[in-house]
């Protein structure tokens, strides 16, 4: 394909990785006032961003599977009905209940618009020039994290559109991009015969993972670390975890392949991944809540502070994405970038509600340029090792782990918030452990008192901090496995050399 052809190609793709980032950052600086306004708790908060991420992660190995199977246009086109069906349900919801399921949905058709638009794009540019492409990537991705917080926030401050409108507002961008792949996207189906989707072990992934997110979401608040509850919780999750490796093991076609897992450069990408996930799911998912309920500010405000963070993401994805199509080497930039990742949220774990907001910027642009030069390229570095026959599950691995790290990271840092949000507002209010403050039950900080409001604003803006420095340690594992990568010099065909792609598959 001409550049010409991959633009109008690209076009349609862009936008539709445009809609499902937006589902997520269009809600982060709105969350507060939609659980407000529902009357949900600081666990409920979590899950609204955890149902989402949960369900795109389960279900990302099998979006992966079915494009090796089937067209890969039309699987797009099926993501985003599913997602857009999702966003209407979700506008719906009467309670924190109904959008946490409605969310779960909607996660469905993300998981297939994160996995689908990389194995196509991966399907139709050589990963050489993948690297340039990937400024495009960096771009759809700042723009959305930008613009999602900036329009969250506009939209719940504007009386006459309310929350609801978060999540309908993807409805009419979704139909718009479900139309320009129709028109502009060309793609033959290239599909292995006699392959079988692996629902067994998708499933038992889903359920061990889901219990042990759960667990974490409840253990320290709703029943003590060592209880029934945590033995069962916790034995249940290592089980069904012990069971997916077992078919995963036996099975022809297992929806996590081995093989490619246990090679050293997809094995390190991922580990990498899992840190990088944690990190920037995890943390920057929590920095809206921060502006907003430790430090006061609209909705609206709280979009405009987190620029900092996705201009990083912006400017170094692009920088680096073409000197790295310039010079095939790929290795030096993960590195980089995973070394800043931590050395931004060890900026961001020393804040608290009276930090001066330009310190905040400048941590966050830190954290953003380091994700913008690790994440995207973890993904090239994995996909350039492996034939095109296996793109689309090699593609959905990486994927699926960074996502994994993602969940992880926004259930346990959420259910570390939680807890010691709990813990300090108790002792604020003298109220005694374990007896309901009447604050945490609800994060509507209109409907509290002006001298609870000054307590609720120290004590988020306080705890968030503590967050921030568990993603930091966490980071650390990702330079570790950056460190050990090989070089790897990017590949200019769309396809391995045949010899190379036998003594892939042998392995």
């Amino acid at each position: 394909m001409g550049h010409r052809q991959v633009m109008e190609s690209l076009s349609g793709l862009l936008l539709a990785l445009f809609v499902a980032l937006v589902s997520s950052t269009v809600v982060s600086t709105a969350l507060p006032r939609i659980i407000g306004s529902l009357n949900g708790t600081q666990t409920q908060y979590t899950w609204v961003v955890t149902a989402t991420l949960l369900a795109a992660t389960a279900t990302t190995p099998i979006w992966g599977k079915l494009a090796d199977l089937f067209n890969k246009k039309t699987l797009v086109q099926v993501a985003i009905v599913i997602f857009v069906i999702g966003s209407l349900l979700s506008g719906f919801a009467q309670d924190t209940g109904q959008l946490i399921a409605a969310r779960a949905f909607q996660g469905l058709g993300v998981g297939g618009l994160q996995a689908l638009v990389q194995v196509v794009i991966a399907a139709i540019i050589p990963p050489r020039e993948r690297g340039r492409y990937n400024g495009y990537l960096g771009g759809v991705l700042a723009v959305a994290t930008v613009g999602g917080p900036l329009l969250g926030g506009l939209i719940v401050d504007v009386s006459w559109l309310g929350w609801r409108w978060c999540f309908w507002i993807a409805v009419p961008l979704a139909a718009i991009a479900f139309v320009v792949l129709q028109a502009t996207l060309k793609l033959e189906t290239v599909r292995r015969e006699n392959v079988k989707i692996d629902y067994l072990g998708a499933a038992l992934i889903a359920a061990g993972v889901s219990v042990l997110l759960i667990w974490v979401s409840f253990v320290g608040n709703s029943f003590a670390w060592a209880s029934w509850e945590t033995a069962t919780m916790v034995g249940a999750g290592v089980v069904l975890l012990g069971a997916a490796i077992a078919v995963e093991r036996r099975v022809k076609e297992p929806v996590v392949p081995l093989h490619i897992v246990v090679q050293r450069t997809p094995a390190l990408a991922i580990i990498a991944s899992l840190a990088v996930g944690v990190a920037m799911f995890g943390g920057s998912v929590f920095l809206g809540q921060y502006f907003q309920i430790g430090r006061g500010y609209s909705p609206t405000e709280a979009g405009l502070l987190t620029i900092p963070l996705l201009a990083g993401v912006l400017v170094s994805s692009t920088i680096s994405g073409r000197m790295i199509s310039r010079s095939g080497k790929i290795k030096p930039y993960i590195v980089a970038g995973t070394i800043l990742l931590v050395l931004g949220f060890l900026g961001l774990g020393f804040i608290d509600h009276a930090t001066p907001l330009w310190e905040i910027g400048v941590a966050m642009a830190v954290v953003g340029t380091g994700v913008g030069m690790s994440m995207q390229n973890l993904v090239l570095a994995v996909q350039n090792g492996v034939p095109l026959s296996e793109l689309g599950v090699a593609s959905a691995t990486i994927t699926f782990f960074r996502s994994l790290g993602g969940t992880i990271g926004v259930s346990v840092l959420g259910a570390v918030l939680a807890n010691r949000v709990t813990a300090d507002l108790s002792t604020a209010l003298h109220v005694p452990a374990g007896q309901s403050t009447g604050t945490t039950s609800a994060l509507n900080l209109q409907a509290l008192p002006p001298q609870v409001q000054t307590i609720v604003h120290t004590v988020y803006g306080d705890a968030t901090a503590h967050i921030f420095m568990i993603s930091a340690a966490v980071g650390v594992i990702g330079i570790i496995a950056a460190l050990l990568l090989k070089p790897i010099t990017l590949r200019t065909t769309m396809d391995l050399e045949k010899k190379d792609a036998d003594s892939v598959v042998a392995r």
